[in-house]
């Protein structure tokens, strides 16, 4: 199936920037993992927030839910999950 991903990160502002930075290493090697994988297909930056898109594909929901959760800004982060289905025009 495949997932479109809409992603806020809250992190708090008072967050040591150390922290920070380790966080993003964290967040950067596991997504790449992901890549590797093939559940992360494209991610893009909603330029001025500090949002993103992704687009997944993953066997189902859970297998979804266990790589988002996997992530090292997840506790911090609003996430909107949206499935996607396949338009008749692109058969």
């Amino acid at each position: 199936m495949e997932f479109l991903v809409r992603t806020t990160n809250n992190l708090p502002a008072d967050t040591p920037e150390e922290r920070r930075r380790e966080l993003l290493q964290a967040e950067r090697a596991r997504a790449a993992e992901l890549r590797e994988a093939g559940l992360l297909k494209k991610l893009w930056r909603v330029p001025g927030t500090r949002s993103s898109i992704g687009w997944y594909e993953a066997r189902d929901a859970t297998e979804l839910h266990e790589a988002l959760s996997s992530l090292a800004f997840f506790p911090w982060v609003d996430i909107v999950v949206e499935p996607l289905a396949q338009h008749p025009q692109e058969r």
